[in-house]
């Protein structure tokens, strides 16, 4: 069954010219994930996430994981239970999921690139280290994603029913009961002259104007998830890191990852900042 039905209104990009471009409603569906049929598309969703170093990731365990656990996490839709997710948001429990491959290859990954900040790193290896790994303190691993033309504003929707989940399990003592929750997301830097030719400076290709918008916090760095913006306020550690395995970037854009270190806490609050800055079309 689904969660609940949203209705928002998306821009039809077929066009090389703006004032051409029509606006389409679409009901997007909330629903739980489900193994039977969400497998392709989650291993799709993840490998455009973790972009090149996915190889590197059991990805393939990585989504039997996720959809292991189904009534946790959220994936949207628009042609019913049976169609694609068009995207999703989930958590998983690093120290309950320690022996499994994706989540060891993920403990080593957050550990490597963290180094590039010694504090983020110390406190990561308090978390996920062999003596954080035996103790109380457990940490969630959040991670989301979807295609690009996707609205921003189904995201406050899919935290909420996380946070709700989320609560519930631990009502049923289930193993969620996260002191930390380490979030996962994607960035793209743009040259000097893409950066120009995105405040209008300079005439901006087809391929420029797709790409996600959002106001950088450093200069020429641009996350894909504007959510990400909101989320780094309630982080006490982030960090931005390349992808060392990525191909020459040629025509395309130069991707990297992004990991925010969030106390478990704070994800009510942040779920009533999400819901302020993304509010549902009206």
């Amino acid at each position: 069954m689904a969660k609940r039905k949203q209705q928002a209104a998306d821009a039809d990009s077929d066009s090389d010219d703006d004032s051409h471009r029509s606006l389409v409603d679409v009901d997007f569906e909330f629903f739980d994930p489900n193994p039977d049929i969400d497998y392709l598309a989650l291993k799709r969703l993840l490998v455009q996430l973790f972009q090149a170093d996915a190889e590197y990731l059991q990805i393939n365990d990585f989504a039997d994981l996720v959809l292991s656990q189904p009534l946790v996490g959220t994936t949207v839709k628009c042609d019913g239970r049976e169609s694609d997710p068009y995207a999703f948001l989930t958590v998983l429990n690093f120290h309950v999921h320690q022996s499994r491959p994706s989540m060891r290859a993920v403990i080593d990954y957050a550990l490597a690139k963290s180094s590039a900040d010694p504090a983020f790193h110390t406190t990561l290896q308090g978390l996920l280290g062999p003596a954080g790994l035996s103790s109380q303190n457990h940490v969630g691993l959040i991670f989301s994603e979807r295609l690009i033309n996707m609205p921003v504003e189904i995201v406050p929707h899919m935290y909420r029913m996380l946070a709700d989940e989320i609560q519930w399990a631990v009502d049923d003592n289930e193993p969620y009961r996260f002191t930390h929750l380490l979030f996962v997301s994607r960035i793209y830097r743009l040259s000097q002259e893409e950066q120009e030719e995105r405040q209008g400076t300079a005439p901006r290709s087809k391929r420029q104007k797709q790409a996600p918008t959002s106001a950088p916090s450093t200069p020429g760095l641009y996350p894909f998830h504007p959510e990400d913006e909101c989320i780094q306020k309630f982080a006490v550690h982030s960090l931005d890191y390349a992808f060392p395995h990525a191909q020459p970037r040629e025509d395309g854009l130069d991707l990297g990852g992004r990991m925010m270190l969030v106390p478990a806490n704070r994800l009510r609050d942040l779920v009533a900042a999400l819901a302020d800055s993304y509010p549902s079309p009206s």
